[in-house]
């Protein structure tokens, strides 16, 4: 009789909750069309991706940073092309002085003992003397004014450090494209995984807001089944339990979503609340089987970062090349042109013009041109081992990328046969359910088997396109 009383009241509840199924079934559905992101675009998801690279690559700050380098580089390339062209410079001097050293010529001294010999033999001849004695003349060595303005023009005829530094400014302009280039590639790879978690997130906050109104029916048909005394006070703690459960798991949903919405527009450099555009991405996952070593032997030719290096050393290279060349003497020539005297005047004996071969060589230095020199060859090695390391860092990351793709693919295969099953699980524990052979609470087990199962599908499908990404940015995918 016990047993026959708990099937009854077993066949009881779950006949409940057969009849509140069209009350449930549209309440869900009603949450899958409000629950965001809302999946009403036919556009493939690497459109949409797409899309939001070419805004990233228009607007990202980070992005017009490197820019902005890349363009100071090139000012610097300029500068050092410069150094090959005469320097032309106007210099203007106007001084006013007063006192300073005097210059005494000591001419009576010289002639004044002639002059008096010679009025001597004058008046012995009865002539009258015609040689007066002389003072010493004096007179300032600094001109109370005077001005030189002059036109200088210097041409570099030999100075072989120019060229050295020429090829330096070009290494470093090479290595700050690359760059930017590299920052485009992590941008890309940024801005999709971005949106594909964005995707997921939404994804499960639809699954997960959908299951909540069907446990928010069911646990309002338990507490009537409670009052009515058809069901035990523990079904209902448990149906409550499953509610706040799925509640918590539904804010945590939401709360991911809109993080990974702002995380992307910030990438896109936009307003953090942007919507953004949904896409269904069950038609772009792919299984193709890939070579490591060709992945490996791609990524080495085309990841900018390795590039970047190779310049960065070559830079060095050049920098040791200046240092050394600085030991040499360096030919140049001068030509000078202008006015000189105690007023501005132009014209005969007021101009001059000069031409000049400067030669500088700098014979002792205490050794600093060759600590320059060290210095310089122990940043080529640095650059040359850290081109060595990225190169080592590269294959490590497409042999990883590789690897979680090809788990991803796996594991896809595994969550699809694993959805399937709780599916096939549910629908027999629905009709056991009608036939009052199973409990409620074993039917609420199946229905959050099948929740999870789909949670897991929905992640492992995104979590591959993620993947594919990664491993298109370790094997130096081309970025517009």
């Amino acid at each position: 009789m016990e047993i026959d009383s708990k099937r009854r009241l077993r066949t009881a509840a779950c006949a409940a909750l057969v009849a509140c199924l069209p009350v449930m079934m549209p309440l869900a559905r009603a949450q899958l069309a409000a629950a965001a992101p809302p999946l009403q675009t036919t556009r493939p998801v690497a459109a949409v991706i797409e899309e939001y690279v070419r805004a990233g690559l228009a607007s990202n700050l980070a992005l017009q940073s490197a820019t902005l380098e890349v363009e100071r580089a090139e000012a610097a390339l300029d500068a050092a092309r410069g150094r090959f062209y005469p320097e032309a410079s106007l210099n203007a001097r106007y001084t006013r002085s007063e006192g300073g050293r005097e210059i005494t010529l000591p001419l009576a001294a010289a002639f004044n003992p002639v002059y008096g010999t010679l009025n001597e033999l004058l008046a012995a001849d009865g002539k009258p003397p015609r040689f007066g004695t002389i003072q010493d003349p004096s007179f300032s060595l600094l001109r109370e004014r005077e001005q030189d303005t002059r036109i200088s023009v210097v041409q570099p005829l030999y100075a072989p450090a120019l060229p050295a530094a020429l090829r330096a400014r070009k290494s470093l302009l090479e290595g700050s494209e690359f760059a930017r280039l590299a920052v485009a590639q992590r941008l890309r790879r940024d801005i999709t995984v971005g949106y594909l978690d964005w995707l997921r997130a939404g994804r499960a906050a639809t699954l997960v807001e959908a299951s909540g109104a069907l446990l928010a029916e069911n646990l309002r048909i338990t507490e009537s089944l409670f009052r009515n005394g058809k069901l035990t006070q523990d079904q209902v703690l448990r149906a409550r339990a499953e509610q706040l459960a799925v509640e918590q798991q539904a804010v945590e949903a939401r709360s991911a979503r809109d993080q990974l919405q702002s995380y992307v527009n910030f990438l896109i450099n936009r307003p953090l609340d942007t919507p953004l555009e949904a896409a269904e991405p069950d038609g772009e996952l792919e299984r193709v089987e890939r070579d490591l070593e060709a992945l490996r032997a791609t990524a080495l030719g085309a990841r900018p970062e390795l590039s970047q290096a190779g310049r960065a050393a070559d830079a060095a290279r050049s920098q040791a090349e200046v240092a050394r060349a600085a030991r040499l003497p360096s030919l140049a020539l001068a030509v000078d042109g202008g006015t000189q005297g105690e007023r501005y005047e132009f014209g005969s004996g007021s101009n001059f013009a000069t031409l000049s071969l400067l030669l500088k060589w700098t014979l002792f230095d205490g050794g600093a041109r060759a600590a320059d020199e060290r210095a310089a060859r122990l940043a080529e090695r640095q650059a040359r081992n850290r081109r060595d390391e990225l190169e080592q860092q590269v294959q490590l990351e497409v042999q990883t990328a590789l690897d979680r793709l090809t788990a991803s693919e796996k594991s896809l295969r595994a969550a699809e046969a694993r959805a399937e099953a709780a599916r096939a699980a549910f629908r027999i524990s629905g009709r056991k359910r009608d036939e009052g052979m199973i409990s409620q609470v074993e039917f609420l087990d199946a229905r959050t088997s099948l929740t999870a199962a789909e949670l897991n599908l929905n992640a492992v499908r995104f979590q591959l396109l993620a993947r594919q990404a990664d491993l298109d940015y370790a094997t130096g995918a081309p970025t517009p």
